[in-house]
């Protein structure tokens, strides 16, 4: 087995992330030794007896501000420690102005080369970065999606998550992710199990019958059709690719 993918968190909440970390797929994954994520807490690298991290905006408004020297003061020394190991991060920052976290964004940070690359992911809180921040780091910018949260945190958990499931031998059954929602930027099939019969409701025939091109082409039917009522924008965007199951 070769080095894990590891994974930097910067985030004033380190505890926030403890139990995520050892639950389900992503604790599964550390467990096995294909995953590492170290928390740094960069209100370790602020001045003064209570290590201020924030301070008022100029000009004036509402909330506070994080600092650039303790920010950037972390990143570097996350920076050099990986690199004096032999990785060069791949740097990411949670911003409402980035560009919204998609599938094949998670697909490309885990096929990155464990043994050359890592992770670096800022969480920010409170109002936001100094904007000078963005000048001095070959950032990709991200963000969730088009509303707000109190902090990165859970965003970085997503890609964390996200990206850990994609690494090879995360899951039990590696097929499964072929199959899964936005991997051909078509939603996933409906699904069942038992009981075949549920208040009324029962399991298509289809998929009781046995014939599985019949199911086969069930399913890709149902992945068009439930695209298009419920992700219409997945089509008219044009981010539909063909593959076997819808051609």
């Amino acid at each position: 087995m070769g080095r894990p993918l590891n994974i930097d968190i910067l985030t004033l909440f380190p505890r926030f992330f403890e139990i995520p970390l050892a639950t389900s797929i992503v604790g599964k994954t550390i467990e096995k030794g294909l995953l590492t994520v170290t928390l740094r807490d960069f209100r370790d690298w602020a001045d003064g007896e209570y290590r201020q991290v924030d301070d008022m905006p100029y000009g004036g408004g509402p909330g506070m501000v994080l600092m650039l020297d303790p920010i950037v003061k972390c990143i570097d020394a996350v920076v050099e420690e990986r690199r004096s190991a032999g990785f060069e991060p791949v740097m990411i920052i949670l911003c409402p102005r980035g560009e919204r976290l998609r599938q094949d964004m998670l697909k490309a940070w885990s096929e990155i080369d464990p043994e050359k690359q890592s992770l670096l992911v800022l969480a920010g809180h409170y109002e936001g970065f100094d904007e000078r921040l963005y000048s001095l780091f070959p950032w990709e910018i991200v963000s969730l999606g088009d509303f707000v949260l109190s902090g990165g945190e859970i965003p970085s958990l997503a890609i964390v998550d996200g990206v850990a499931r994609l690494l090879e031998g995360a899951l039990g059954n590696p097929e499964s992710l072929s199959h899964e929602s936005f991997t051909s930027e078509l939603l996933d099939h409906p699904v069942y199990t038992r009981p075949p019969e549920f208040r009324g409701l029962k399991v298509p025939d289809v998929l009781m019958g046995g014939d599985h091109a019949k199911i086969d082409t069930w399913r890709a039917m149902k992945r068009r059709e439930l695209t298009s009522r419920q992700r219409p924008d997945l089509l008219d965007n044009g981010l539909e690719k063909e593959s076997p199951d819808h051609q």
